[in-house]
């Protein structure tokens, strides 16, 4: 892996990582490789994406998953293109899914406690009486 990109993963990860983290990590990430592809479609395509923002838009389709059909590359690298950024607009789309339903059960736990909270503190008050039974059997 290049240097940067040892030096994305230290960054990322100089914190405790987060759903909310996570979530700007590859939402960046994300965002990288959109812009990159879209340069990089019209560097290989050039008589299909005549500018680079014509292969900006039709980054952004791609990875949205909306795809119009209004452009389309026909030569294989940009095939490959295209599914690298389908992958990531899919990752990407599981990613704000996870991170929404972390951040509804952190505030469920909150809101209610941890559940297995309770069962261990009630185990350590029965240890903690039958201690104090044993304690007092011994001085007597």
């Amino acid at each position: 892996m290049p240097v940067t990109g040892n030096r994305y993963f230290r960054f990322v990860l100089r914190k405790e990582l987060t759903p909310l983290r996570a979530g700007y990590a590859i939402a960046l990430a994300t965002l990288t490789v959109t812009v990159v592809a879209g340069v990089v479609i019209r560097l290989l395509d050039h008589s299909e994406f005549a500018t680079v923002g014509l292969g900006l838009w039709w980054a952004v389709q791609t990875v949205t998953t909306v795809g119009y059909g209004d452009i389309v590359p026909h030569q294989t690298s940009g095939r490959l293109i295209a599914a690298i950024l389908m992958l990531a607009g899919i990752g990407l789309l599981s990613v704000v899914t996870a991170v929404i339903t972390a951040a509804f059960l952190e505030t469920v736990r909150r809101r209610l406690g941890d559940p297995g909270h309770a069962e261990v503190m009630a185990k350590l008050e029965e240890l903690d009486e039958r201690l104090g039974a044993m304690e007092s059997a011994l001085r007597r």
